[in-house]
């Protein structure tokens, strides 16, 4: 099969999403200036930089997490553990702007040391972020937010003879549709320079 996106794919659910799998989920927290509080995850999303340390995430819509960064300038990306999927769900849903996503879903927070910000208590990990840059792409309400990390948190039972272990917490995942997985395999590859 071969289509052109503009002509459309002609099967009944875009494949796009499902091309570009497994994607790491950024739940997302920000506070506005009115004190709010919101989390919301983000499957589009990495790191892109090593010195300093930088992440991205892409939104869709003019949504809080967006409006609040762009007010306050800092944010902080939840790494979100394979018992948090019901959660982090639950902060999915579309909530009025002045509605806290942590007391929504029942998360604990926790204030974040770098930034005025809240982070998500118990996560396995949490960069604390200010926003370098946030650029609009091309199509209707879609853009990406860059983060300098100024401050890592990592639960100590994940770290296991001086490496952060992923099989500690095993990480979400998104992948197409509906669709999630979780990271529980883990093998090594040496780089043929090595």
């Amino acid at each position: 099969m071969f289509y052109v996106p503009k002509d459309g794919h002609g099967l009944p659910h875009n494949p796009f999403n499902a091309i570009v799998t497994p994607r790491p989920i950024g739940w997302i927290s920000s506070r506005g200036n009115d004190g709010v509080n919101n989390l919301a995850p983000y499957s589009f999303f990495n790191g892109v930089a090593y010195v300093p340390p930088q992440v991205m995430f892409a939104s869709t819509g003019r949504k809080d997490s967006l409006h609040n960064i762009r007010e306050t300038a800092v944010f902080c990306v939840n790494v979100v553990a394979n018992a948090m999927r019901d959660a982090m769900n639950a902060t999915s849903k579309t909530l009025p702007i002045d509605v806290d996503e942590f007391d929504h879903a029942g998360v604990e927070r926790e204030e974040c040391a770098t930034i005025a910000c809240a982070r998500v208590a118990g996560a396995p990990a949490a960069l604390e972020c200010r926003t370098t840059h946030i650029h609009e792409l091309k199509g209707d309400d879609n853009f990406v937010v860059f983060g300098e990390v100024t401050g890592v948190h990592l639960r100590d039972d994940c770290i296991v003879e001086g490496r952060f272990d992923v099989t500690r917490f095993n990480p979400l995942a998104r992948l197409g549709y509906r669709d999630y997985t979780t990271v529980r395999d883990v093998f090594t590859l040496s780089r043929p320079d090595d």
